[in-house]
């Protein structure tokens, strides 16, 4: 067994060296060496606690934002779920999947998205929009660009702000970003006529405008004079419209519906709850003019039903809405404290959230003022009566185009441009 005296050797030259029990196999047997001693004992081996370190050594555990980030990159690679046994199972996420979480992550760094598939768009924007991205204050507006500029109404081609003005001032640069919008509902946001928003109205980027409300917003002659000096003068801006919503506004008056003349393709108006003094001679002028007959029963139209939020930006909106209302929210000690104010006697004011509804007391007293386009629909009368007809429509139009040319001359202040309006139209 000169193996044998060989590591004993070893171990007494080494026994400084503190390596803890050592155990040898031979013929079947299993044999622990002492270190002291330098025997062999044939004992069954007993569980020793061995130290890796020593009792002196200490561990500090460091985390940073870097460390942090980067194990969130790491576990971003892979999905993990549970088997049925309960077992953890991963597995890695696809080269698309990573590349579009680091796009979304950055996505107020990218130049631009003109020319972009459609698809992937959709994809980036959702994932940016998972990660609250648009919700930041400046790096939120410069990516919601990228995507409203190369995209247009796929973004949103429908917006409901219906009683949302909190949004309305704390998101206006973001709201003002979308184009090529179709439906866009304002009412009761007490905008009122020198509102940006409503100048915003007149661009190039809202022409595609076709339903517009605007109910309850302090609106008077001058915001509709405003409002439609691009249209009567230079045929842009709101051209478009079909449907406009100006009720509960009672500082709109006969001359302001003077200014809707306009627009020519307007399809449905409604003016209840306005201050009109002549109504009869409103509801001749428009049906003459534009042809627009006053409806007997409330219109579809203006329930406010089929006006919503669409597009890739609808969860953005709600998720304005919602930080808009967090930060609304009182502190626990500023609700005591105004509290105990109340209690005292120092405060009267009760802050509550002003809603609208639909009917309003101006409406009530003022009546019904909807009006609508009648469809023309096709005469099947022969021929004969239809050319007879004809001469009546042709007095019909000249006597129409005399009274037209008699209203011009008697109210060119309120229908020509003026000084007011040049400088208006220079603004934009």
């Amino acid at each position: 067994q000169s193996w044998w005296r060989g590591m004993s050797y070893c171990l007494h030259s080494e026994s400084h060296l503190d390596t803890g029990p050592i155990y040898v196999r031979e013929n079947g047997k299993l044999h622990v060496v002492n270190q002291g001693a330098g025997g062999v004992q044939n004992v069954t081996p007993k569980t020793r606690p061995f130290s890796l370190f020593s009792r002196s050594f200490s561990v500090e555990l460091c985390m940073n934002g870097e460390d942090d980030r980067a194990r969130r990159q790491r576990t971003d690679h892979f999905i993990f779920t549970y088997t049925k046994e309960g077992n953890l199972r991963y597995s890695a996420k696809s080269l698309f999947s990573l590349v579009l979480g680091y796009i979304s992550d950055n996505v107020d760094h990218i130049d631009s998205l003109i020319g972009f598939p459609e698809q992937i768009a959709e994809k980036l924007f959702s994932a940016a929009e998972a990660r609250q991205k648009f919700t930041e204050p400046v790096t939120g507006l410069r990516a919601l660009q990228k995507f409203t500029e190369a995209y247009g109404s796929l973004v949103l081609c429908s917006l409901c702000l219906r009683n949302r003005y909190l949004v309305i001032s704390e998101k206006l640069e973001e709201i003002k970003s979308f184009r090529e919008l179709t439906c866009l509902d304002l009412s009761c946001c007490k905008l009122g006529d020198e509102h940006e928003l409503l100048e915003h109205l007149t661009k190039e980027a809202l022409s595609s405008v076709q339903r517009l409300l605007l109910k309850d917003n302090s609106l008077s002659d001058v915001g509709l004079r405003r409002m439609t000096a691009p249209v009567r003068v230079l045929k842009k801006g709101l051209e478009n419209l079909l449907v406009l919503d100006l009720s509960c506004n009672p500082k709109i008056t006969d001359v302001g519906i003077g200014y809707l003349l306009s627009f020519k393709k307007l399809n449905c108006l409604d003016i209840s709850g306005t201050g009109l003094k002549d109504v009869d001679a409103v509801i001749k002028r428009l049906q003459r003019q534009i042809g627009l007959v006053h409806s007997k029963v409330p219109l579809k139209e203006f329930d406010h039903s089929n006006c919503k939020t669409e597009g890739w930006a609808e969860q953005t909106v709600l998720q304005w809405e919602q930080a808009v209302m967090e930060a609304m929210k009182p502190q626990d000690n500023l609700r005591s404290r105004a509290a105990a104010l109340r209690f005292y006697g120092k405060t009267h004011r009760i802050e509550e959230v002003v809603k609208c509804t639909l009917v309003e007391p101006e409406t009530k007293a003022s009546g019904n003022l909807q009006f609508y386009k009648e469809k023309v629909q096709n005469c099947h009368l022969p021929l004969k009566k239809e050319v007879a007809g004809s001469h009546k429509l042709k007095n019909n139009k000249k006597r129409a185009l005399a009274e037209q040319e008699r209203e011009r001359t008697s109210k060119q202040k309120h229908l020509c441009l003026t000084v007011e309006d040049w400088d208006l139209l220079n603004t934009y």
